[in-house]
Formats: C-alpha cells, sequence, structure tokens
C-alpha cells in the first residue's frame, strides 16, 4: 500500500520514505488533539518524578550536594527546592527534567495507539471532520483506518506503533515537561514572593530611633541631636558620618583603627589618629569644658546631661566585629574623660544593600558632592534613624529578605516593594522630619518633585513645627496639601494632633471631643452609641470618619512599629556585658568567629530572614545561622507566623561550617533562619 505514494517528484524515493512520511503526519496529528494531551497528562502527572542530578566535573565547591542526586513526586516539590535546582542548572552544576516509569510510558502509547476511545484507529473515523474539509490529514487518516481494518493488520499496527511512540517522545512528552515546568516555576515564584512581601513588611516596619525607650523621643525630643553613622572596613578605612535628627549630614571623617595587612599590628601613629578624629567628632556635642565646669553650675551641667546623647550606628558587614571592638574601647575611654558615661551608646544595624545605593544614581542625587565611599556611612546612620525612609531607596533584591529573590520578575518584586511601601505609609504614616524624597513620593498629593522640594526646605530651615508649615514649601499648594497631610506625622511639635492620623480638617471635632471626653476621649464609653452619632451629626461626619478620629485619640491607631523589638543598643561599660541574664553571649561583642563556636554554646542573635524551611540568624559573626524549621520550639512548630524579621532570639549552637551545602536550603539547628551556616536550636526573647 505504501507503494502507491512512492514519487519521486514529491521527494518520496521509495516506500520506506513512504512510511516515515505517513508515520511523522500520524504522529502530528496525535500529539495536537487536545483529549491526547488530557489523557497523556492524566496518566502521566501521577507518576512523574521531578529529577535533578550533578553533571560531571561540575559544583565542586559542592554548593548544590543537596540536589546532586534529587528525586520528588511534582506535588511533592517545595518551592524553594525548586528555585535552589532552577539556580544549580542556570550555572551548569545541575541537570534537571523528569522520570516517568517506562511501563507508564508504554501503556500510554497502546492506550493512543488501539485504545477505544482515545486510540487513533478510534479517532481515524472522524478526522475528515476534524480537519473540517476533509483535507490530506483526514484522508491519511481515513487510508490508516481501512489498512488497518484489512490484512495484514499487524504490519500496520507496527507502523500506528511507531508514529505514536514517535509523537509521544518527541511532541508530547517535551511539551508536558514545558508545562510541568512553568507550573512549578509559578508556583515557586509566588512562594518567593509571599515570602518576599512578608519579611519586606515587617522589615520597613523596624522600630525608628526615635520609638526607642531609652534612647527615643519618649525621653526627650532632644535626646539623641545626632547619629554617628559607622561604615566598617579595613584597608580603605572606616568611615564616619554625623547625621541631624532630620538626616542632614553635618559632617564626615575617614579613620583607620584596623592593621592593613592580616595579623599586622596597628602603628601607633596611625591607632592616635583614629582615636582623635573620633574624638573630634563627639566634641561636636560634647563640649567638656561645659562638662567639666564647677558645682556652682551643676543644675546646668545636670540638664546637658540629660538633654545630650550620641548614639553610633555601625554596619554589620566587613570589619563590624573588629571595628565595634574599637569603637567599644574608644566610647569607654570617652565617656570616662569627659563624664559621660552612659551617654554615648551603639546599635549593630544591617548594612544590606548599602554599597548598591552608594553607587546609584538616587544617591548621586542626593549626596552629589559626596564621595561614593562616605555615602554608605550616612545609608547606615539613616537606618537607625528611620528605617523606613531609608531602606526605600535600596534595590528589592538587595534589601537583604526574601527568597531567591534575584531568580524572579524583577518588575514584579519591584511592584511587592512599592506595595509594601504604600501599606506601610498607610500604617504609620511618613515623619516628615526624617522621611527622605523616595519615601515622601508614595505619599498621596506629592510626586517626586515636590518630596524633593520638602526635604531642601526642612534642610534650610529646620525641621516643621507643624503640619501648616509644608504649606511654606514652594510648589506645595492646598490641593496637594489636603491630600498629603492626613500621612505626615510631626513628632513633638506646636500641635499633638500632628503626631497622630487626623486630617487637619477633623482637628476641630477632634478638640472638641477631647474638651468633653477627656484627652484619650474615655468619657466616650459612658455615652450611649445614639448619644455619638448624635455627636457626629452636629459636626457634620460621617460615622466611619468619626470611628476613625475616635481610634485615634485613644491610640488605638497608634504607631504599629511600637509593639516590635527595638533596636539593640549597647552601651560599653554597662553591667550587663556580652552575657544577656540568661546567659547567652552576644558572639560579636564577645569577639567571637565561626571557627570558636562550639555545639551548646548559646548565642544573642537576630532574625534577619524568614523562608519557609526556618529562619536566617544573625548570630554576630559575619555569617548568618540556619534556624531550621524543625527545631523551632515545640509550641511554634508549624506556625507560619512564630517568627519575624527584626526579632530577637537565644539559640543553642548545633553546628558550624563556613560552607552552603545545600544551595540555599540547608537544614540546621534552632534558629529563625534557613538555608544558612550551621544551625541551632533556641528561643524567643
Amino acid at each position: 500500500a505504501a507503494a502507491r505514494f512512492v514519487n519521486n517528484e514529491r521527494g518520496v524515493p521509495s516506500a520506506k520514505h513512504a512510511l516515515a512520511g505517513a508515520r511523522d503526519i500520524l504522529a502530528e496529528q496525535c500529539a495536537r488533539r487536545a483529549d491526547v494531551k488530557r489523557v497523556a497528562r492524566e496518566l502521566l502527572e501521577p507518576q512523574a518524578c521531578f529529577t535533578a542530578r550533578r553533571k560531571a566535573e561540575a559544583d565542586l565547591e559542592e554548593q548544590y550536594k543537596t540536589y546532586w542526586s534529587f528525586d520528588a513526586p511534582m506535588c511533592r516539590v517545595r518551592p524553594y527546592q525548586y528555585l535552589a535546582v532552577q539556580r544549580g542548572e542556570a550555572v551548569g552544576a545541575l541537570a534537571v527534567g523528569f522520570h516517568i516509569p517506562s511501563s507508564t510510558c508504554d501503556d500510554l502509547v497502546e492506550q493512543l495507539a488501539f485504545g477505544r476511545q482515545y486510540g487513533i484507529i478510534a479517532g481515524a473515523g472522524s478526522a475528515e471532520s476534524k480537519s473540517g474539509q476533509g483535507g490530506p490529514s483526514g484522508i491519511m487518516m481515513r487510508n490508516v483506518a481501512e489498512a488497518a481494518a484489512s490484512p495484514p493488520a499487524v504490519a500496520w499496527e507496527h507502523e500506528i506503533r511507531l508514529a505514536v511512540a514517535d509523537a509521544f517522545k518527541r511532541l508530547l512528552r517535551p511539551s508536558l515537561e514545558r508545562e510541568w515546568r512553568r507550573r512549578l516555576k509559578e508556583q515557586a515564584d509566588d512562594d518567593a514572593f509571599d515570602t518576599y512581601r512578608r519579611n519586606i513588611h515587617a522589615k520597613l516596619l523596624t522600630p525608628p530611633l526615635r520609638l526607642h525607650p531609652d534612647w527615643g523621643a519618649s525621653v526627650g525630643c532632644d535626646q539623641v541631636p545626632a547619629v554617628l553613622g559607622v561604615d566598617p572596613a579595613f584597608k580603605t578605612g572606616c568611615k564616619l558620618a554625623l547625621i541631624a535628627p532630620t538626616g542632614q549630614v553635618l559632617t564626615t571623617k575617614v579613620v583607620y583603627p584596623h592593621s592593613v595587612g592580616w595579623g599586622d599590628a596597628i602603628p601607633s601613629d596611625r591607632a592616635a589618629a583614629a582615636a582623635s578624629e573620633l574624638r573630634e567628632l563627639c566634641l561636636l556635642l560634647f563640649d567638656k569644658s561645659d562638662l567639666s565646669s564647677s558645682s556652682s553650675s551643676s543644675s546646668a551641667r545636670g540638664s546637658a546631661a540629660e538633654a545630650l546623647r550620641l548614639v553610633c550606628s555601625v554596619g554589620n558587614g566587613t570589619a563590624s566585629k573588629e571595628t565595634e571592638a574599637w569603637l567599644r574601647g574608644q566610647i569607654s575611654s570617652l565617656a570616662d574623660d569627659l563624664g559621660i558615661g552612659g551617654r554615648i551608646g551603639y546599635c549593630v544595624v544591617d548594612e544590606a544593600g548599602a554599597s548598591v545605593y552608594s553607587a546609584s544614581p538616587l544617591a548621586g542625587r542626593e549626596l552629589p558632592e559626596m564621595d561614593v565611599s562616605m555615602r554608605g556611612a550616612v545609608s547606615i546612620a539613616r537606618r537607625l534613624l528611620d528605617p523606613l525612609a531609608e531602606l526605600v531607596k535600596i534595590d528589592p533584591q538587595s534589601i537583604g529578605v526574601g527568597l531567591y529573590q534575584h531568580d524572579v520578575d524583577q518588575r514584579r518584586l519591584a511592584s511587592e516593594l512599592r506595595a509594601a511601601v504604600a501599606d506601610c505609609v498607610n500604617a504609620v504614616g511618613v515623619d516628615i522630619n526624617t522621611a527622605s524624597p523616595s519615601l515622601l513620593a508614595h505619599v498621596a498629593g506629592l510626586s517626586a518633585s515636590l518630596a524633593s522640594a520638602i526635604v531642601n526646605h526642612r534642610t534650610l530651615n529646620g525641621a516643621f513645627r507643624s503640619r501648616a508649615d509644608v504649606l511654606k514649601v514652594h510648589g506645595v499648594g492646598p490641593r496637594a496639601h489636603h491630600q498629603a497631610a492626613g500621612f505626615l506625622r510631626i513628632h513633638g511639635g506646636l500641635d499633638p494632633l500632628d503626631a497622630t492620623p487626623v486630617h487637619p480638617e477633623s482637628y476641630g471635632i477632634a478638640r472638641a471631643l477631647q474638651q468633653r471626653f477627656g484627652m484619650q476621649v474615655e468619657g466616650l464609653a459612658n455615652i450611649g452609641d445614639a448619644a455619638a452619632a448624635e455627636f457626629a451629626s452636629e459636626w457634620g461626619v460621617g460615622s466611619q470618619a468619626f470611628a476613625d478620629i475616635v481610634s485615634a485619640l485613644q491610640g488605638a491607631a497608634s504607631d504599629p512599629r511600637m509593639t516590635q523589638p527595638p533596636q539593640h543598643i549597647k552601651v560599653p561599660g554597662s553591667s550587663q556585658g556580652p552575657r544577656s541574664s540568661t546567659g547567652a553571649v552576644d558572639a560579636q561583642e564577645a569577639g567571637l568567629t565561626v571557627e570558636g563556636l562550639v555545639p551548646g554554646m548559646l548565642l544573642q542573635g537576630t532574625v534577619r530572614n524568614v523562608v519557609a524551611f526556618g529562619a536566617f540568624v544573625d548570630v554576630g559573626v559575619g555569617h548568618d545561622a540556619l534556624l531550621h524549621i524543625s527545631q523551632y520550639p515545640w509550641a511554634a512548630r508549624g506556625c507560619a507566623d512564630a517568627l519575624h524579621v527584626n526579632d530577637r532570639v537565644e539559640a543553642y549552637v548545633q553546628s558550624s561550617a563556613r560552607s552552603l551545602p545545600s544551595g540555599g536550603s540547608a537544614g540546621g539547628g534552632w534558629g529563625r533562619a534557613g538555608g544558612g551556616r550551621g544551625g541551632g536550636r533556641g528561643r524567643i526573647v
């Protein structure tokens, strides 16, 4: 029968070529049928296993060792596992695919070839109708059906089986595998974005210095008149940047407190110069003559001691441990010399993304006259002063939270950051006296140019004292002010209502409520709902607006950052030292390294990132530790909200290692992070 189709002019020189062409047509027809693909999907997907294998002579550093021989049913592949394997495949370390039992594949081929419902023979009779006008494909399928129904059928069955096997191997299986990979990628990306969203929201809501219980505005508005940012480094020196409470840069310096070579002694003249430079910066705030005045001016001296403090913000990157040790010694010496014990503290902050920001066009516009290397110190100082205002400037990839954020859609990642910032602005408002132009631009009614104008006005004229002062900014008109005023906060200003979510247009009813029911409208609970509604009606406000005003005055709408753990400010010379009351060690303050950790050691740590399999904890040794979810306290296991970014924990060391054997998903001990180096078990503090 195949000989009838031999035609040299049409490129069919023999019956063998005719049969091959017929098999190709049958394979194409089989693979194109939606019902065939559905049957293949239903039969193969439950049996398919996602696999990863190490490529020959690849991954010599064993970064992806966990996935050298990885097999998991599709339904059990975790999002972080797929993302890790995908990264290993991208760098040429892993070969990725799907394994399907050969018996399952053979059963599918038989069903597609000779099955009553979906087989080619069953479908051949309707091929003409499926092809519309009964074209060549329909004729071929009909001829196949007729031939298969007549002797010798065995020969035709063999050809049909070959055609279907070719359709499966060359068309159906690759198509299904692409579909499965796409689905796994979408699920993994969605999970990665959920992880990023949770972590970035918690990180943006890190409490600012103003809310610190010991160093914030609650102690006194002028408690900390400046923050000293310290960007640690060895060879290039530590960059120091002194900034005002508004974020304005006052002065900068570079000091060299460390040796140039590993193990070398620090030259005495170099050490003395570094100490002198730091002392000079501190003396800008603490005038020695005033502090050492006679007893006749003891009241003034006491007032100065009460009002003036300095906090140093130290980055947690390279040379952080050595810089902290040097700074701690210098602060102790300075406090003894000037008699200002307990009035200078320091805080180690996460400097993730600071170097990226320093070299960005945004940093160039904000600090055009400043060297790129010095901008990092400014950013580190501002992260302690107002984390929300500073972190919005950082590239979404570089903020240091999330799961494989470099491997997902960057436009969607940036959109997630913008959405998180908008949520935070709606929740806590914007401190107009510390906010950056990048943060102010997220406020309704303020464009990027108006945000820059507000910051320039603040730099030239000092802090805003009331919301009405914003109208003095060039370009801010009544319309923009009306839209933005409710989101702008002024703490310690002329009107306490400026620090609340109450809009200026509602100040009248707010003051009336306070006069009638108390400053926190506590007396409102003594009247009925009808009387409250009547009061709202008198002032012409709706029930929801009235409820919002009452909530703000009662403090129910207070800043949610007040419930978060404050940033840990250390005071050299305090009785606590590097150990907590429970015996947990501050590894950075104690000078410990990864090599110095031993199993069973109890360490203090701060959660930096929370993922599905655990949490990354900064324990102060230069490498984040993994607190695997299996090592959570029993009460916290299985709880998605057990740990959050910025939580402080105490963790026991189980093991320590410099390498990351799992490609970002290694297991570990008790902690609050996943994919770190080493691990332990611990507790939330």
